[in-house]
């Protein structure tokens, strides 16, 4: 029953946001990535797991790849259409979220901002206003059945099994199995070896 539940909730959510879907469809040639983006701040603002089978649906068609069973909280934002979200991926409230690839079984907590990598913002040239001066975006990789704690900043990619700190600032790559905390993160030890030392 409850199976089937899902399934009715899932196809009326892809119901619901089809005007979305057309709307993103024809500003794309114009708007690029922008008409993606405000459909995703409209759609962050309705709550609980109705909130979650919207946004789901919508990314699910918009996305490069997005689970069915993924769990989107209220309040996140994507920026970025060519994000990948694996199966039974879990982001808590208030994220935002660039252009990435979470793996599959991944917990994202609360605020945790995930950017298009270190380089979006040149400012190199004096002369030039920041904002003129344009940047790079890079793909992001947050590995399998990772837990990054609530309020971390992550601008680089992170291994599978990882385990990131509350309020961690990640600029460098974090190796799988890690356990990452700090401004900027630093390993502080390997979950294989603690694994190790137990047994």
């Amino acid at each position: 029953m409850k199976i089937l539940l899902k399934s009715v909730m899932r196809a009326l959510s892809i119901v619901t946001v089809s005007p979305l879907l057309f709307i993103d469809l024809l500003l794309r040639p114009i708007a690029g990535d922008g008409a993606f983006a405000a459909c995703s701040q409209f759609l962050s603002l309705f709550p609980g797991k109705t909130g979650s089978y919207l946004r789901v649906a919508f990314y699910r068609m918009a996305m490069r790849s997005c689970a069915e069973d993924t769990y989107i909280g209220f309040g996140t934002l994507f920026s970025q259409r060519d994000t990948v979200i694996g199966s039974g991926v879990y982001i808590g409230p208030q994220c935002n979220i660039g252009s990435c690839h979470i793996g599959k079984d991944t917990l994202i907590a609360s605020g945790v901002h995930i950017m298009s990598g270190t380089g979006q913002h040149r400012f190199d040239d004096l002369e030039t206003p920041i904002r003129d001066q344009g940047g790079q975006f890079d793909m992001i990789s947050i590995g399998e059945d990772c837990w990054i704690g609530n309020a971390a900043l992550v601008m680089a990619d992170v291994g599978d099994g990882s385990v990131i700190g509350a309020g961690s600032v990640v600029t460098k790559d974090v190796d799988p199995m890690s356990i990452a905390a700090g401004h900027p993160a630093r390993v502080l030890r390997s979950r294989i070896r603690d694994a190790a030392t137990e047994t």
